[in-house]
């Protein structure tokens, strides 16, 4: 093969990867192009005034393609599929109660993405700023406002296999005061102090006394549902197999994901209500795998989300076991009801 030849064939070569590359950059262009445009047959979305006060609202993250994807948008509770206002807050995962916000961001930079915690006051507006070490998952509010918690993934990147590390931390709303991992937290299992370094927490959920909240606990292969209290700074094993907690408004019940033998590894779970009294369990109707954690729209109604379309779509089912699931809003996801 001659100089001449090798010549040819290398600019030919250099030609076709670049071609191959600005066909790549123009079909990202246009993608993302029409990211920024309404879909066909999705919500009405208009801009406006979002609050987390007043009843009778749910407000949640927008995951309809267009200009508001990804923003804080309210729509009345009883007609969760109607006209969306759009708040122009972005938030990857949300969380509400009396007034009080906390919404878990993505940071875009130059070279990797940074992620921080914003809590909210009732007009959105930033009351306390923190870094969040990982990809955020899970994001509460206490019933009074104020407390907020979140989790990241820090290693690892989603809670079906075994192989990732969470980061859960507690911010008291009022003062600013962090609690930044609760693995700082006294262990209490099956009676006893106990300590791990494989120890992750993650899915806090809040009682109303201000002290109290649950969580899961995993260490050894095995999840636990925890009490814990934020005055003692401990917390306490209450029962196995319990992800994701979520309390009743009454404080009497625990929706969660359980994950059940004999389904694939990477959708294990199904959805449950546990009795704190009695520490009765009961699967409810939804026979897909839900990687969420659940809210109680009321006392007799969880509300989730799962895969569709736009990325996710909410369901509601029975507490009780009854019934059979029920979409009630396409592509939304981090629903929190305003009461």
């Amino acid at each position: 093969m001659t100089v001449r030849t090798r010549i040819l064939i290398l600019l030919s070569a250099v030609a076709v990867l670049a071609a191959v590359g600005l066909a790549s950059v123009l079909h990202a262009s246009a993608r993302a192009d029409r990211r920024n445009h309404p879909q066909a047959g999705g919500p009405k979305i208009t801009s406006g005034t979002v609050t987390l006060t007043g009843q009778g609202r749910m407000v949640f993250r927008n995951m309809a393609w267009g200009p508001h994807r990804d923003e804080l948008t309210t729509v009345p509770a009883s007609d969760p599929a109607g006209p969306r206002t759009a708040s122009g807050v972005k938030c990857l995962r949300f969380y509400a109660a009396s007034g009080t916000g906390v919404c878990l961001q993505a940071v875009h930079g130059p070279v990797s993405d940074t992620y921080r915690a914003l809590v909210l006051d009732t007009r959105l507006h930033t009351r306390h700023r923190y870094d969040v070490p990982g990809i955020p998952s899970r994001a509460r509010v206490s019933p009074t406002g104020h407390f907020a918690a979140w989790t990241a993934f820090v290693g690892g990147d989603s809670y079906a296999g075994t192989n990732f590390s969470t980061r859960t931390a507690i911010a008291d709303t009022r003062t600013g005061e962090l609690i930044p991992t609760l693995e700082a937290f006294r262990i209490i299992k099956d009676g006893r102090p106990y300590h791990a370094a494989d120890v992750n927490f993650w899915g806090v959920t809040f009682a109303s006394d201000d002290r109290t909240f649950y969580a899961t606990l995993a260490t050894r292969g095995s999840t636990y549902l925890i009490r814990g209290d934020l005055l003692r700074r401990t917390v306490t094993t209450l029962h196995t197999d319990v992800e994701c907690p979520s309390l009743s408004p009454d404080g009497t019940r625990v929706a969660y994901k359980k994950r059940v033998k004999g389904l694939p590894k990477d959708a294990p779970w199904h959805l449950y209500v546990l009795d704190l009294r009695t520490m009765r369990e009961t699967p409810l109707a939804e026979p897909r795998s839900v990687d969420d954690q659940a809210v109680w729209k009321d006392a007799r109604t969880v509300v989730y989300a799962l895969p569709g379309d736009y990325g996710a779509d909410l369901y509601e089912v029975p507490a009780d076991g009854s019934g059979k699931p029920r979409r009630i809003s396409k592509a939304a996801v981090s629903p929190a009801y305003l009461r």
